[in-house]
């Protein structure tokens, strides 16, 4: 044995005195020998080491029954009182306990220690003083679930002394949430011997505050192994319980405010996610100016008109709140919020406060929820983002008897802090949001324009996500000759930037269409538009520092041209996807366009195609954003768009309800436009046309038919006018064009005279001198009629000119 248990050392050189505080102990090997000798069993009983190690135990302490059982008791494990004899033949009482080990070769030995009773009567007052005044709550309960001890901490928590707590259960010392889980715990440990630690809320007294605390239950066993007792301990861990609130508190406003870009919504949620965890009741209040497009001050001073935005309580129904969300209240300037708003600084209040008292003489109604509920403490939180205040919160305390606290304050401040920067960031795409819908609603048509070709139904859906609004676009222009252009665009992008875009290409087709340029002409000058645009964009990028300005200008378009007196459709498409044709027995198809280059391209080819269409057919031009989104892709989106528009609707309006709420999910991803047209035909009986000769005397038998044919129409009343300009139409086409020469009349919403010719020479109208013979021939035309222009086509040019007709109610 190595000098472990007081033995002097060997080869010291020197005789060390033997410590008296050494324990006595010995160790014996499984035959009874005595192989290690300690100085404190040296000191107890005299004999020196040398003279014991090597001998039978049995002969070195004698052979009395008592020491016999004693030995034998101790080495099997049992604490036993014994006496021993010490050299000068005298009696050592001792009690002896053995513990078993194994020498250096694995042999098993016994270390037997010996200790004075006196010793071990001191060891167990020393451990029962210890417990006692133990400062922890720690009590030990029996089998039934009864107190048996106490510590003095215990007492202290509980207000009651041991005394009292002996033999009473935990439900009849501690409140009954409390006691269910205490006491299940404890039945656990008796059934399975294994600790358990659990936590518990609540107050330990009825004056006490509420705190958490850590409960640890203990088995307590007897040296056969039963569990006799268990011990209960408990640990105040209210500050760390309430840190970890406070970080699962901020997480989840980090996470569940500011989900969507909407300011009301946004607010509610921060509601939401502090009623119940820090206060009773919460109201949020925006200045009211900002719901008008108003940028706020930094400061507030007098009478303030605050818009209620949100609310919650941990009341059903909210019966605190004195205005409902979106009521505006005026706050007197000695208000809380008025001060909050003007200083940027939160504060906290309770009722008795002289500022929370001149509120109430201010406003008795409120005066009234704070005594009817019990109001006790507040708190009056800014919502500042990017040093501005937008407006406030107040955090209200009733059902709670603890009033807010400094760390509260500080809580709710940076709850306040975070849930301001998602309302300022609602706001600021709300408001950027509606700027460019109303550039897009301004750009789109109001009303479209009356012809009647066709009639039409649209609707428009501005996206509703963060990306914000896009460049759809429809129009419906009537164009000569009764016809009608059905156009939809969209350009790539969203935001102002393809906001603007889009009113450019939508006033650019207008124009190009007044000039009547063929489908596919019109495209390739809207193509050049675009890329002009890039190229100008581009150029003043080079000059920006800061601003981006983005230069890749993509369009897609698709331009439709119908002509009731022909029954026949012209379009061309640019990358935009195809119409959607269907025919009077109810079959839907795709209409085989070629697609096109995109615009903005550049320098590639559009294409024409040109098919009949029956009277009362449907036509329905869109966007991608209808067909195309996260619900289904391109291919099974037109396939449901066929579906629906072979369904029998109604109307029009009715075919696009359904189409619509088919497709799209109710918050689209992307702006949608939809224009649906159903054909109509003019009746052979509308239309009359003429050829004429190449020779002066035509004129008069071009006049004589018209008013013979205007005179079958019962149209007298335009029957001057008509003459005069298809006199001067037919003799400029014969003057300064070239056969063939074709009149046509056409009876639709207005009177329309048409003379077509062979050249592609436009004619203009000139400052006709006083006594020049000519050159007032348009002049009197443009005079006379509601509007007249040139279209050129392959074979040549037609002049036309609308006359209008009389009102057939008046």
């Amino acid at each position: 044995m190595i000098d472990m248990h007081g033995a002097t050392p060997r080869g010291s050189g020197s005789e060390a005195l033997p410590d008296p505080a050494a324990p006595a102990t010995a160790v014996v090997d499984a035959q009874g020998i005595v192989t290690d000798w300690s100085a404190g069993a040296e000191r107890l009983l005299g004999y020196p080491r040398q003279e014991v190690v090597g001998r039978p135990v049995d002969h070195l302490l004698g052979s009395g029954a008592d020491v016999e059982q004693g030995l034998h008791a101790a080495l099997g494990g049992q604490n036993r009182t014994t006496l021993l004899r010490h050299r000068d033949g005298r009696h050592v009482e001792v009690q002896l306990h053995a513990y078993p080990s194994f020498d250096g070769k694995g042999h098993s030995q016994q270390l037997v220690v010996a200790t004075p009773p006196e010793q071990a009567q001191s060891d167990r007052a020393t451990a029962e003083e210890a417990f006692a005044q133990c400062h922890l709550p720690v009590m030990v309960y029996d089998s039934a679930l009864r107190a048996v001890r106490a510590t003095t901490g215990a007492a202290r928590e509980l207000g009651l002394s041991e005394e009292r707590m002996r033999g009473r259960r935990v439900t009849e010392i501690l409140p009954p949430h409390i006691c269910q889980t205490v006491e299940d715990g404890m039945r656990r440990v008796f059934v399975t011997g294994e600790a358990e630690r659990f936590l518990v809320r609540g107050k330990t007294r009825p004056e006490a505050r509420e705190r958490v605390w850590s409960i640890t239950v203990s088995p307590l066993r007897t040296p056969a192994g039963r569990v006799r007792h268990v011990e209960l301990s408990a640990l105040d861990v209210t500050e760390q319980h309430l840190a970890r609130e406070r970080l699962a508190l901020l997480n989840d406003v980090s996470t569940q405010v500011g989900s969507t870009l909407d300011v009301t919504r946004t607010a509610q949620e921060m509601a939401d996610v502090a009623v119940g965890r820090l206060a009773d009741f919460v109201t949020i209040d925006l200045l009211d100016g900002l719901f008008h497009g108003i940028e706020p001050t930094p400061s507030v001073s007098g009478t303030v008109a605050l818009r209620r935005v949100a609310q919650q309580s941990v009341l059903p129904g909210v019966p605190e709140a004195v205005i409902r969300p979106g009521d505006v209240d005026e706050y007197p300037e000695s208000a809380p919020p008025v001060r909050c708003l003007a200083t940027g600084r939160p504060s906290l209040h309770r009722t008795v406060d002289e500022a929370v008292r001149s509120w109430q003489e201010a406003d008795p109604e409120r005066a009234g929820v704070v005594r009817a509920f019990g109001i006790h403490s507040l708190m009056v939180i800014p919502l500042r983002a990017r040093g501005i205040t937008l407006g406030v919160a107040v955090l209200v305390r009733h059902r709670r008897r603890h009033p807010f606290e400094e760390d509260d304050l500080l809580l709710a401040e940076e709850i306040g802090a975070r849930a301001a920067v998602a309302v300022d960031n609602a706001r600021r795409y709300t408001l950027e949001r509606n700027t460019a819908l109303a550039l897009q609603r301004s750009l789109l048509p109001r009303r479209l324009a009356a012809q009647e070709a066709v009639e039409v139904a649209y609707r428009y859906l501005p996206a509703r996500t963060r990306a914000g609004l896009g460049g759809d676009w429809f129009d419906v222009i009537p164009l000569s000759g009764s016809r009608v252009a059905l156009v939809v665009g969209d350009v790539v992008g969203h935001g102002l930037q393809a906001s603007a875009t889009m009113g450019r290409l939508r006033t650019a087709v207008r124009t190009l269409a007044d000039v009547d340029l063929p489908a596919d002409e019109l495209l390739t000058h809207l193509d050049d538009l675009v890329t002009h645009v890039a190229a100008q964009e581009a150029a003043g990028e080079e000059d920006t520092t800061d601003l981006e300005i983005p230069t890749d200008l993509v369009a897609t378009c698709l331009y439709v041209v119908y002509d009731p007196v022909s029954r026949r459709c012209a379009a061309a498409s640019a990358g935009h996807p195809p119409p959607a044709v269907v025919t009077t027995d109810g079959t839907a198809d795709l209409v085989e366009l070629p697609p096109g280059p995109p615009l903005g391209v550049g320098g590639l080819p559009f294409e024409t195609v040109e098919w009949e269409l029956p009277p009362g057919s449907l036509v329905a031009l869109y966007t991608d954003g209808l067909v195309q989104g996260s619900a289904h892709d391109l291919g099974a989106g037109l396939t449901v768009l066929r579906q629906c528009l072979e369904r029998p609707a109604e109307s029009l309006e009715a075919v696009c309800d359904s189409v619509i709420h088919t497709l799209l999910p109710a918050q689209p991803q992307d702006d949608v436009a939809l224009l649906v047209a159903r054909t109509r035909a003019l009746d052979a009986s509308q239309v009359a046309t003429w050829d004429l000769p190449s020779d002066p005397a035509a004129v008069a038998g071009a006049r004589a038919e018209v008013l013979a044919r205007l005179t079958a129409w019962k149209l007298p009343d335009v029957a001057f006018t008509a003459e005069l300009v298809v006199s001067e139409l037919v003799t400029n086409a014969i003057r300064y064009g070239q056969s063939p020469i074709q009149l046509r009349l056409i009876r639709d919403s207005t009177l329309i005279c048409e003379v077509s010719d062979g050249t592609s020479t436009a004619p203009h109208m000139r400052r006709a001198r006083t006594f020049d013979e000519g050159g007032r021939g348009l002049l009197l035309v443009a005079q006379f009629t509601e509007r007249w222009g040139t279209r050129h086509h392959a074979n040549g040019k037609t002049i036309w000119a609308e006359i209008e007709l009389p009102d057939e109610r008046a």
